[in-house]
């Protein structure tokens, strides 16, 4: 293949999801409310955090950022989503496309890492006590942040720079409500068996890589607490149990869609539709719901909204 763009195609169809106008209108009522309570939830958590002193602590700044983050992975797909449920022609320009496949990996996969962070902040944090200021000091967690951006912007670049330069030059129709990466592939007019199996590994060796680094990590800080009092393992799983539950609901969908591919229409349309709006949405309620402090700066909150409306 020569330098050169050899795309004839300017525009994909999307097939979106349901069949029925009924079916679409009710979709449309139900997915803009959750894309609502996405961005309003994830929106408070970064403000709280933000404002209320108390949660100035590195687990609430690595909070914070993946409040931010899920906000964006969710506003990557879902507006264009809601807004097709209304549209006979539900089209993207191939500029769309190939955005959508790139912010959609870069926040993914910096997703990814910035969990295995938040994994590495409460090791230090229940194995190390004494030392958790010093080794997560403010330079320090900046720089965690920093790094999982980098790796996410890195592991979407290497798919972009090749998926771009395909030759798209016959069918254009794509089953599903987003640039899904492994179907724009299909699209191409070539054999893409090769390409596939080669992203499928690269996906793999980023979402795999982050998945057994957390659960050695969630594993080892329970067996060494669990080897000091049953007390404290006890308090231990109590504050890992949010952070594991996200990385279940994360990266469960993301592996079966990308990296050992079931190719069953209905069942990948589920499984993106739950990683890129359920997860997102869940995430606020499982943190919020799960922490002591989390409930105690949303009353603060309340507390002095309530007040300020009170004088007025």
């Amino acid at each position: 293949m020569d330098g050169e763009n050899q795309s004839v195609v300017s525009e994909f169809a999307l097939l979106g999801l349901g069949h029925s106008w009924n079916m679409k209108v009710l979709l449309f009522m139900i997915f803009l409310m959750l894309y609502f309570v996405i961005v309003t939830g994830n929106i408070v958590i970064v403000t709280l955090i933000i404002t209320d002193p108390h949660l100035h602590s590195p687990m609430y700044f690595f909070l914070a950022n993946l409040s931010f983050v899920d906000m964006w992975l969710s506003s990557v797909t879902t507006p264009k989503m809601i807004t097709d449920f209304l549209r006979e022609n539900k089209t993207i320009s191939f500029a769309g496309c190939m955005c959508q496949i790139f912010f959609a990996h870069f926040i993914a996969a910096g997703e990814m890492v910035l969990l295995v962070v938040m994994a590495y902040d409460r090791y230090v944090a229940i194995c190390k006590p004494l030392h958790y200021s010093t080794i997560m000091n403010l330079q320090k967690c900046i720089g965690l942040v920093v790094s999982s951006w980098t790796v996410g912007f890195v592991h979407a670049m290497s798919h972009i720079v090749v998926i771009v330069r395909l030759p798209f030059c016959g069918p254009r129709e794509i089953d599903s409500f987003f640039c899904d990466m492994p179907l724009v592939i299909k699209l191409a007019c070539m054999d893409s068996y090769n390409l596939d199996l080669l992203m499928n590994v690269e996906c793999g060796f980023v979402g795999i890589t982050c998945f057994i680094l957390l659960l050695i990590s969630y594993t080892y800080i329970l067996l060494s607490v669990h080897q000091k009092s049953k007390t404290g393992a006890s308090k231990a799983l109590s504050t890992c149990s949010a952070h594991i539950s996200v990385v279940v609901i994360f990266f469960v969908p993301c592996i079966f869609i990308y990296v050992c591919p079931l190719n069953i229409t209905w069942l990948d349309k589920f499984l993106a539709v739950f990683y890129s709006v359920y997860t997102p949405l869940l995430n606020p309620a499982i943190y919020t719901m799960r922490n002591k402090e989390m409930k105690i700066a949303m009353k603060r909150l309340w507390s002095y909204y309530m007040g300020s409306q009170g004088k007025t």
